[in-house]
């Protein structure tokens, strides 16, 4: 398929093109995977590198960057690990951010798209499935290396506390990216969704320094992206902790 017009790169990214499709943004992630599309995306060529669409309406990153997501991003080169990779809708687009030199180090749960997840692992060679729960990061610590970033979409009303026991034992050091897919619904219904979101801001506050959340609607209704670059306070001797399980109800259905 021929590229769109004014296909200009992306600055939050070397990995990530735009173009203006009338009044909105169309984005599109350099892809390190092979045909055939992984949602029905679609896919074109320029100069020898191949892109494809990344859609907001199937992904929350993508939402996050059309509503102007100013949060840390996926590198080069950089190892993340994901929480709540389902099918690996979002995972292939991360994957697709590191490139060939990065790894994505996929966690799932749920057998069912855990299988679709590992199908889609070989056309991705650096999108690393693993079957296992977040919620106890002990279980898979021997699999998951230090990682420069941490991407979650667990749709639990402690998202934040699974995400901090992670970042606690993966992430490389300060600076470090952390990005939430905060589910509002997830969280119970005693409190609104903007009151959801500024208590997960203010737990969260601990593990990053925040950068403004992006709100995900239309795409994602009572979505929000959130996160920020890991505190030094986070790292060293005096800092660390054992870490703690997380318990809870099973995992609600989501979309990656």
């Amino acid at each position: 398929m021929r590229p769109p017009r004014r296909f200009e790169p992306d600055a939050k990214s070397p990995r990530l093109a735009r173009t203006r499709v009338g009044d909105r943004t169309e984005l599109f992630t350099e892809t390190v995977g092979d045909l055939p599309s992984v949602y029905g995306e679609r896919w074109v060529h320029l100069r020898g590198r191949a892109f494809r669409t990344f859609e907001p309406a199937r992904s929350k990153l993508s939402a996050g960057l059309v509503h102007g997501w100013t949060g840390p991003l996926p590198a080069p080169g950089e190892r993340w690990l994901y929480l709540g990779a389902a099918t690996g809708t979002t995972a292939s687009h991360v994957a697709d951010l590191v490139g060939p030199n990065g790894s994505v180090y996929a966690v799932e749960r749920s057998p069912r798209p855990f299988a679709r997840l590992l199908a889609l692992t070989g056309r991705w060679p650096n999108l690393l499935p693993i079957l296992a729960d977040a919620r106890d990061p002990r279980v898979f610590a021997g699999l998951v290396p230090s990682v420069q970033g941490i991407y979650a979409d667990v749709a639990q009303p402690d998202q934040v506390e699974i995400v901090r026991a992670n970042a606690e034992l993966f992430l490389s050091g300060p600076g470090a990216g952390v990005i939430v897919a905060l589910k509002t619904a997830s969280m119970g219904r005693h409190r609104t969704a903007p009151a959801h979101l500024e208590e997960a801001e203010r737990e969260l506050a601990h593990v990053v320094r925040r950068v403004p959340s992006a709100r995900l609607d239309p795409f994602h209704k009572g979505h929000y992206l959130i996160g920020g670059r890991a505190r030094p306070e986070l790292f060293g001797a005096a800092a660390r902790r054992p870490v703690t399980l997380v318990r809870g109800s099973r995992p609600a259905r989501r979309r990656s």
